[in-house]
């Protein structure tokens, strides 16, 4: 296990949790929702097995499990879908691996000549610590898969999804701090801070 520290943070103003990702990029954009509401976030390059379901939400859960027991502290999993309505939700929860296998053209492909291009991006962060119990936040953005890959800035799916109210801008269009306005990954983490917030007593 790698535990990755982000500079010098003034503790008595944060609380900290470890986000287990190999993705630096999704932690970097955690870390920018989450500094609004002063709660600190450190990477662990934990990766786990993902067991196979039809919902994030299961996949998320059973992934914190397995990091809790490696790291031993709070922490945070993520997992995330892109469902195509022309496809009938697919990719879904097969997100990662089609992201690997086919990528963004091969998505492109499928969706060649078809007028239905609506698609939403779905979050799910589950989170737990030693002892306690689990708790799962979702976000969701409603969007459109474009026609060909645009943008340099994001990763994943981002090329070809443009969000609603996004100005016709894919993801990748998108600076961290614009792409935070509206992403799927934001909404979740606003719910998760807002509920940590409460019950964590943090001024």
């Amino acid at each position: 296990m790698k535990l990755y520290w982000n500079g010098a943070i003034n503790m008595r103003k944060y609380h900290e949790i470890y986000f287990a990702t190999s993705n630096l990029d999704k932690f970097k954009e955690a870390k920018v929702t989450l500094s609004k509401f002063k709660i600190n976030i450190k990477r662990a390059a934990v990766k786990g097995p993902e067991i196979q379901s039809n919902k994030i939400e299961e996949i998320a859960k059973a992934s914190v499990v397995q990091a809790i027991k490696h790291i031993k502290r709070k922490v945070f999993v993520e997992d995330t879908g892109l469902f195509i309505e022309a496809l009938n939700g697919f990719p879904g929860p097969y997100s990662s691996y089609v992201q690997l296998t086919l990528g963004n053209k091969g998505i492109l492909k499928l969706l060649k000549g078809l007028s239905n291009r609506e698609a939403i991006f779905k979050s799910a962060f589950a989170f737990g610590e030693p002892n306690g119990s689990i708790l799962c936040f979702t976000g969701c953005i409603k969007g459109n898969i474009s026609t060909e890959e645009k943008g340099e800035m994001g990763f994943g799916y981002d090329p070809i999804f443009k969000p609603i109210g996004g100005g016709g801008k894919t993801f990748a269009e998108m600076t961290i701090v614009n792409k935070s306005e509206y992403s799927h990954r934001s909404r979740a983490l606003e719910q998760f801070a807002g509920w940590y917030i409460k019950n964590y007593k943090i001024n």
